[in-house]
């Protein structure tokens, strides 16, 4: 049989929430020559049922289902289960755009220098409702630039990439913890060029529930460690000029409110007033001193706003 040309994928733990939107979205791509791998990682909630039912449905989906080993062997079982020239990375929580595929494939096609490419994507709610949409960089010299100084500059769950060049790299590094899809570009990088669409591939969820104050210093020290390899594999000198990720704000009172006062604005300004409103309050409980935070809610409860969204 005739191996097909994208292998998606889908590492899953603890998804249900969102699984059935993630999983229709690929089932629903234009480009259909796909094997769709999913894994579930030990999964203790409902994702298992609803995977085995969609597995039943579509014989594209190849199920595996095991103890916990988390994300990293988990990416790495599926490389070695794949069979499709491309690889299609996707989470359990996101919902690709329709077109996603046939336009990385037509990319990759055209490139064949390119040994993995992103694309722009559009931050969503918890009800999948948009809050912003994040162009990206789309050429190979500002990407690698960006990647060297700390910066995950192709966003993991956007990319496809070619089969055989990570498997030549040996996959994702197991020692790279929290940075795993950072390492990966880096020493992706060093085998081909880099690249993002200027459409939009990705409806991307963020959970504000799961920040973590711990989790980002130590994803912002392996990042500074990912990229001192990087440096010295390539013989450069290097600058880590990454700040700590805005979506994981630090313990101090100023980088959180920074945190609630900033998502606030783009929900506001998608006319996510509700939202806009919560995170207001969010921001004002750390620091009700100051006065942005107030005009923030004052601008979500009164001024009017031209948006097609509402909360």
């Amino acid at each position: 049989m005739k191996p097909p040309t994208i292998s998606v994928l889908m590492p899953v733990y603890n998804g249900d929430r969102y699984l059935t939107e993630a999983i229709e979205s690929i089932l629903a791509q234009t480009f259909t020559d796909f094997e769709f791998l999913i894994i579930d990682d030990g999964s203790t909630d409902r994702s298992l049922q609803i995977l085995r039912r969609y597995a039943a449905q579509d014989d594209r989906i190849r199920l595996i289902s095991r103890e916990n080993r988390g994300l990293i062997a988990t990416l790495n079982q599926m490389l070695e289960l794949a069979q499709g020239e491309f690889l299609a990375r996707m989470d359990a929580d996101d919902i690709a755009m329709g077109d996603r595929f046939s336009a990385q494939v037509a990319f990759l096609r055209q490139q064949p220098d390119c040994v993995c490419v992103g694309g722009a994507y559009v931050l969503i709610d918890a009800q999948s409702r948009p809050v912003l949409h994040l162009a990206m960089p789309e050429a190979n010299s500002e990407i690698q630039q960006a990647i060297l100084s700390g910066r995950t500059i192709i966003n993991h769950p956007c990319a496809m990439i070619r089969r055989q060049s990570l498997k030549a790299i040996g996959g994702y590094d197991a020692a790279m913890v929290a940075v795993e899809d950072l390492d990966m570009l880096l020493r992706l990088g060093e085998v081909g060029q880099l690249a993002n669409l200027k459409q939009t591939v990705l409806k991307y969820r963020f959970h504000r529930q799961s920040i973590s104050a711990k989790r980002s210093e130590f994803q912002h020290q392996m990042a500074q460690e990912a990229c001192r390899r990087a440096w010295q594999r390539r013989g450069v000198t290097g600058q880590f000029s990454a700040e700590m990720p805005w979506y994981r704000p630090g313990r101090d009172r100023p980088s959180r409110q920074s945190f609630f006062h900033r998502y606030g604005w783009w929900a506001f300004n998608s006319g996510l007033r509700g939202t806009a409103a919560s995170s207001a309050l969010r921001a004002i409980a750390v620091q009700p001193v100051n006065l942005e935070s107030w005009k923030l809610l004052f601008c979500a409860l009164i001024k009017p706003v031209l948006s097609p969204h509402s909360s």
